[in-house]
């Protein structure tokens, strides 16, 4: 496949996690994610990585360290790059210490990603709860 057949399989294969409920370190599609589960699964779904397993996590974990846990996994499977993002781009918003969310690009606009409370949504840049928060971009391509 070419990069853009696989970047549209991955936002596509995201969006068949819409609506699944959020759940910590879960990864079972229409019962339960949560925000690094779901980049895992799409991207071992459309065959651009072999299975992840990302290990234990606490739930708090952004809270109380600075070391960037999610930049070192993104860092195995893709580069970080400064441009805007586009669609089947990783982008990891900072909540607490650290850079601790991330979602899939789905177009210019919009994140697809499993957030607490709401399970797997699809969120403006410009809407909260990632409105104004210091964002990566991450490629595999």
């Amino acid at each position: 496949m070419s990069e853009a057949q696989q970047r549209s399989a991955v936002v596509v294969e995201g969006l068949t996690w819409l609506g699944t409920g959020y759940h910590h370190h879960a990864r079972l599609k229409g019962v339960g994610v949560d925000c690094a589960q779901i980049i895992c699964a799409t991207f071992e779904a459309v065959d651009l990585v072999e299975p992840i397993d990302p290990g234990y996590y606490a739930t708090d974990w952004h809270l109380h360290r600075s070391e960037e846990v999610y930049a070192t996994w993104c860092a195995k499977y893709a580069k970080q790059v400064e441009r805007p993002p586009i669609p089947g781009d990783v982008v990891l918003f900072r909540f607490g210490r650290c850079f601790s969310h991330g979602g899939i690009v789905v177009d210019t606009d919009t994140v697809l990603h499993a957030y607490i409370n709401r399970g797997v949504i699809l969120t403006r840049f410009t809407e909260e709860p990632l409105a104004g928060r210091p964002m990566q971009t991450w490629s595999y391509w």
